[in-house]
Order: C-alpha cells, then structure tokens, then sequence
C-alpha cells in the first residue's frame, strides 16, 4: 500500500548519497526526547526530513489512554513546527534513521518493526543493551561498534554510565583500566518526570520548616509524596535506585557494571557500583576509584583528560573549583575534578566526575550516535 512515507530500504540505499538522511524520533515529547529535539535545533544540519512520533500506537491512542495524546500536536526542531504522530509500523517509511526514547517494552515490540523497514535504530532504551548483536556505543570511545550491527539496532548506554565513561575511556587507552569502585550520586530526573515532581513538591514541604531534626520526621512530613522513590529525597540521601536484582544488587548498579565492561571491551573488568539518589534535579555525580595495569600520575591523568573529546577538567581544590552538579546542568561534556593519586596504590586514581543525565547522559549521545551512523550510511 502507498502512503505518505512510502520508500524501500533498497531504493533508499541507492539515493543516500544524494540527499541528507531522514530522521525519525519515537517519543518526541518526554523528558529526554524534548532535549534531544533541541540538541538537534543546535548541532549541525545534517537531517532530511525529521518525523516526530508519540511511542503510544493509534490503537492505545484510542481506547482511552488515561495520558493526554501527543499525536496531532506540534513541536519545534531546527525552527519549524512538525506535527507529532502516532506510532506505527507505516511512520517508517522512508525513514533512514530511528531513534527511541520510550520505555523498555515499548522498544522492545517496536525497534526490530523500524530496523525491518529500513531504519538503523538507536535505541536509548535498556531493551537492547547487552545483546551480542547489538553494538553499545559512546561516540568518543568506540565510535567503530556503531558499524557493525547485525539486527539494524545500535544500543545507548545508561544515564549513569555515560556520565563517567568517557572520562574512564579516555585514562584506559592509555594506563590499561583493571579496577572500578564507583559510588553515584544520581538526580532526580534519573527517574523521569514523576521523579523531577516528587523531589520538587517534597522541596516544598520541607522548605521553611526544621524538620530533619528527629528521626523520621522527613518521612512522616512526606506522606504519600514518595513517588518513584523508597524513601524521601529532600533533606536526605537514598542508598538506592532501580529495581532489586540478585544477591541485593540494583539493576542500575549492575547496568554500570555490565555497560563498563561492554563499552571499553573488558570483559572481565572488576567493577563494584553503589547507586544513591540525591535532592537534585539534573546532573549525576560518581566518586571513582579507578585502578590500571600501569603506574598512573595525576599530571599524567590531567593531560590525558583534558585533551579528550567531551572531557572538560575543573580541578584546583585549593580555588574551590570542582565540578558540580549546579554547575554542570544543561553543559554537554563530562566534568572532571578531585583527580587523587591513591595514596596506597600507584596505579590507582581517585577521581570525581559529574554529567548532565538528560544531555550527554541520554540525548546528545543519542544524537552523536545518530550522526556516526548517517556519516556510514551517506558515505
């Protein structure tokens, strides 16, 4: 059948060097998707057409979604207004590249019916993340995994790992990473919307009150205002995030492991991770502990990083100037400061690292992974 966006992967092949690759976004209107369409508006012109798609099918959209519909409403990117679709297999069409921000079972049904259409997907999702036949990408680590993908998918990593690994990448290729201890200190936004509001309106409770004072007063003040998280995060800091694995592990403790390892081809890195949710908004933090095969100086480790893409060094204790999460929000790189030489291991480095969850942490990852694979695809 012939609809608006008919094209085939073959007549496709044939015609991509001869204009810019069309991009669609599945799930143009949450947190995530709604930097990335001004990440798109900011970087360089390389797209076609780029359709912007609501991750609930016409079908959901009809039977009474307790969610007020995105599709038919519209959108700024690159300074036009697009028009929001509903999900189905026929907004593939034509479509060169297709990139998720949805959840885990939404990619899951849908990103194997776009890559059978044609597009090569990325996928900010954890559906796909540690299947062998889908690359794990950080553009400035190992660009090349985005050329190989056997299932037209291309996998991106976790907010929490992508908020560190660049840096790490960087300090491997040249001192030989063996060794993580990582403790994060994660946003509220690491939880989404629902989790930007919970720490807003417990903010609002607390605010002018002295409570912190006795045990369990935050708590009770809180009442039913917890939302995605255990315990409150006003006024206090919560040893968890994710969901409860094996042996007492977070998924989100074990997505940096398994991601690190991935990423950097280590299979057999050591890696042990704790997870804390912290009252912020955007922006997560991680205390590492990182060991190498050989001898490691910290002016050695601050050339290094700071001549790495997407690395920016803020490191003079002394002035004050580290990074943090106030200070990073809404910044592209990865910040790094507090750069120690362990003091019992001289292959060893202690280092704090922050990173804004929903840009580089997500969406300009997103992006920069979409934009390696057009490079492939119009070469």
């Amino acid at each position: 059948m012939t609809t608006p966006f008919s094209g085939t992967a073959t007549g496709r092949a044939g015609d991509r060097a001869a204009r810019k690759p069309h991009l669609a976004v599945v799930g143009a209107t949450g947190a995530v998707g709604s930097v990335l369409l001004g990440i798109l508006s900011e970087r360089a012109d390389i797209w076609g057409e780029i359709r912007l798609i609501d991750p609930r099918p016409n079908s959901q959209l009809r039977s009474g979604d307790p969610h007020p519909p995105s599709a038919g409403r519209k959108l700024a990117v690159r300074g036009e207004e697009v028009e929001v679709l509903a999900l189905s297999e026929e907004v593939f069409d034509g479509i060169d590249i297709a990139v998720f921000d949805v959840p885990d079972e939404v990619a899951a049904q849908w990103a194997p019916i776009a890559a059978a259409k044609g597009a090569v997907v990325v996928d900010n999702s954890a559906a796909f993340r540690m299947d062998p036949d889908v690359p794990l990408v950080v553009p400035e680590v190992n660009a090349h995994a985005a050329r190989v993908r056997p299932r037209g998918i291309v996998a991106n990593p976790n907010c929490t790992t992508l908020s560190m690994i660049v840096a790490l990448g960087a300090l491997h290729a040249e001192y030989g990473l063996s060794e993580l201890v990582v403790s994060s200190y994660q946003a509220a936004s690491g939880a989404g919307k629902a989790g930007v509001d919970t720490l807003r309106a417990q903010l609002a409770a607390v605010s002018g009150t002295e409570l912190g004072t006795t045990p369990g007063d935050v708590r009770r003040a809180m009442g039913d205002t917890l939302g995605p998280f255990p315990a409150p995060v006003a006024l206090n800091v919560v040893p968890w995030a994710g969901s409860l694995q094996e042996d007492g592990w977070s998924s989100e403790e074990l997505k940096v492991r398994n991601e690190s390892r991935k990423i950097l081809g280590l299979p057999g890195l050591r890696v042990s991770v704790t997870c804390v949710r912290v009252p912020v908004i955007t922006a997560h933090s991680l205390a590492v502990h990182a060991r190498f095969e050989n001898e490691v100086t910290v002016a050695g480790a601050h050339e290094i990083l700071a001549s790495a893409p997407g690395v920016v060094v803020c490191d003079d204790p002394e002035a004050g100037e580290f990074p943090t999460p106030a200070d990073v929000v809404g910044t592209d790189p990865v910040w790094v400061g507090r750069v120690r030489r362990s003091l019992d291991d001289p292959r060893a480095l202690e280092l704090f690292v922050c990173g804004d969850n929903l840009r580089k942490g997500a969406a300009l990852n997103t992006a920069q992974i979409a934009e390696v694979i057009a490079a492939d695809l119009t070469a």
